[in-house]
């Protein structure tokens, strides 16, 4: 019974990705052949996109990096000693248990003394009892340190993710973090809690049967002795094949998650160019791909445990030759060659669990390496913990030859010099892709400039703490992101303590209360995923609400009442006076309606600074800004109105 739990402990390990491989492999599916050519250029585009997000080679059973993942144990390291105890003492168990078994039968059972066999059967039950006990406590011990280890890495990885700069996640897809955070880990998880001590018992249980087997006859021993190196070679052919396997399958995996986590995000625009098919298609290659990448590792597999147990096998047809042959004899008791063969069960049994094991610390390393390579990305800039805070600001903002590149060699900012004084309302104003969000990007802290310094109150924000600079800042963005939760969840974002009264002092002042109280459940209307449930508007103005009740000392507009409609707008824009007043303030504008009361306009052309003063300054200027308002005046916007 002991041993049927071990192995059902055992089998609880799967790998996250049979159902593809099942599903690939169903004998109903008429699929694949006839449509393997299109699978193939479906797959060959998938391929070409994701190219560049490849992993490189890694090591197999490194144990440099086992003991890095052992590290994450130390906080635990009293339950951790305590279940490697009882480790030891279950791999001793099992053979004994094996042992008594063949004794009873060789030696009370085999003399017909009913009294010393019931009295044997009753030990034996109660050692039994005992042994099911240890395991109890090793299985129950091993799933709460591997649950304990997991939770301090997801935690470790969020935390490790929310510090990087934006340029990590523009790098990098969200499903690649997202199978970083599933998968990876509970393949970590299963070499945690399940594959060290699982093996360990198995090989704690080979190494007793061996000395019980060369203590009762030495010559059989060394006859078991003799099949090690076959084993030892079949787990060294096997070894490079399954690994390679292996880092295929994850890395495909890796790129399902990835493009899955892309399609949910732009199901809109699939749905609006009616692409579901080509998608879909693009989908299906790559779980196709994967499949395959699985089958691989599965025909590999499903080779490798067959000849070690058959090998198990024809060695115990060995023992029955030379220790039946010996018997007959005389050389050998009959009672020690039946505790041989029980014996020779417990080396050879657990050979095929280990080769299961084997499988599943690969897939564990291979999820370690891609994890600790997440963890192991540094900054862009230094760790800020110990930076100085930014005083409260009076809003005094100074750009000093500013370079900014989001890629190297490819500057989108040149020398931009500028200055703000508190209180002053300044307008960007440019074509797309004149580096107008470059700007506030680099103001908000998320960018760091390549060259120059950006001070606010002659702090310089490089030696900052971003933490401080964000909490004085008021950011409305045109991709208004809102999460889960009510709409007074997502307006207290940036400051937790607003009550619910100033949050609708605040709205108030905004004059869009009404808009607000007019959704199903007012201000507790629920907010679904990215907003969902409300109109690009009412997203637009719980943004700009969140960054009003914020009481930001700067304030960050990037075309701000771009997604809310002409009479809001109006009602938006009598409001944006009294919100800036007193207030320095970015404000990007594309439709230049909103920019009628900047104190200053800045005009960018392709990253510089082309022009600054005025609205009116500039229109008789007749420059770079009057052409502009010349092509939009065309347009139907007249900026002489603005």
């Amino acid at each position: 019974m002991s041993r049927a739990g071990e192995t059902r402990e055992v089998r609880q390990t799967r790998h996250t990705s049979d159902a593809p491989r099942r599903a690939v492999d169903a004998p109903g599916d008429a699929r694949p052949a006839p449509e393997a050519p299109a699978i193939d250029v479906r797959l060959g585009l998938a391929r070409a996109a994701l190219d560049d997000e490849r992993e490189p080679d890694h090591r197999r059973l490194d144990l440099g990096l086992v003991r890095r993942l052992f590290g994450f144990t130390r906080p635990y390291a009293r339950k951790r000693n305590l279940l490697f105890l009882l480790v030891v003492v279950r791999s001793v168990q099992l053979p004994l248990l094996t042992w008594a078994v063949g004794a009873i039968i060789s030696g009370p059972v085999a003399r017909r003394d009913a009294r010393a066999t019931l009295l044997s059967v009753l030990g034996f039950a109660l050692f039994a009892l005992v042994t099911a006990l240890v395991f109890h406590f090793r299985a129950r011990f091993a799933l709460e340190l591997g649950e304990a280890v997991v939770f301090d890495l997801r935690d470790r990885l969020e935390r490790h993710l929310l510090r990087m700069p934006m340029s990590f996640f523009v790098k990098t897809k969200v499903g690649r973090l997202i199978g970083r955070m599933t998968s990876d880990i509970d393949a970590i998880r299963v070499a945690v809690q399940d594959v060290v001590f699982v093996s360990t018992v198995q090989l704690g249980t080979m190494a007793v049967a061996m000395g019980l087997m060369a203590y009762f006859h030495f010559t059989l021993f060394l006859v078991v002795l003799a099949m090690v190196p076959v084993f030892w070679g079949l787990i060294v052919y096997f070894h490079k094949r399954l690994g390679a396997a292996h880092q295929r399958a994850q890395e495909s995996f890796s790129r399902v998650t990835a493009t899955l986590a892309e399609s949910v995000t732009g199901v809109r625009v699939t749905q609006g160019f009616v692409r579901q098919d080509i998608n879909g298609g693009l989908f299906r290659a790559l779980i196709f791909d994967h499949s395959r990448y699985n089958m691989d590792a599965a025909r590999h597999s499903a080779v490798f445990l067959p000849l070690l147990e058959f090998n198990g096998q024809l060695f115990l047809a060995v023992l029955v030759v030379v220790g039946g042959y010996q018997a007959l004899g005389g050389a050998i008791e009959l009672s020690v060659l039946v505790q041989f063969f029980f014996l020779t069960n417990l080396l050879f049994n657990p050979i095929p669990v280990l080769g299961n094991q084997y499988n599943q610390a690969l897939t564990a390393m291979a999820g370690a390496e891609r994890l600790f390579r997440v963890l192991d990305t540094e900054p862009d800039w230094p760790d800020e913990r110990g930076y100085p805070a930014l005083p409260p600001a009076r809003g005094r903002v100074v750009f000093e030859g500013v370079h900014f590149a989001y890629e190297p060699g490819k500057p989108v900012l040149h020398g931009v010099d500028l200055v703000a004084e508190p209180g002053q309302m300044i307008a960007l104003v440019g074509h797309t892709g004149s580096g107008k969000t470059s700007i506030l990007n680099l103001l908000a802290k998320l960018y760091r400039p390549t060259a120059g310094v950006i001070t606010i109150d002659g702090h310089d924000l490089a030696g900052t703490s971003s933490a401080s600079l964000r909490a004085q800042l008021g950011l409305v963005l045109q991709s208004n992101f809102l999460f889960s939760g009510t709409v007074l969840d997502n307006v207290r974002l940036g400051n937790p303590a607003a009550t619910d009264a100033e949050i609708r002092d605040a709205a108030r002042s905004l004059d869009v209360l009404d808009v607000l109280e007019a959704l199903p459940d007012g201000l507790r209307t629920e907010v679904g995923e990215r907003g969902t449930g409300l109109s690009l508007g009412q997203r637009q103005i719980v943004c700009f609400l969140r960054a009003v009740v914020a009481r930001p000392r700067i304030v960050l507009l990037d075309e701000a009442t771009s997604s809310v409609d002409a009479l809001t707008e109006a009602r938006l824009q009598a409001a944006l006076g009294r919100l800036l007043e007193g207030r320095t303030s970015f404000v990007v504008a594309h439709r230049l309606s909103t920019i009628r009361h900047a104190d200053r306009v800045v005009v960018l052309d392709h990253g510089r600074v082309v022009e600054q003063g005025t609205h009116a300054e500039l229109l008789a200027r007749g420059g770079v800004f009057a052409a502009l308002h010349r092509e939009l005046a065309g347009d139907g916007e007249s900026l002489a109105e603005a």
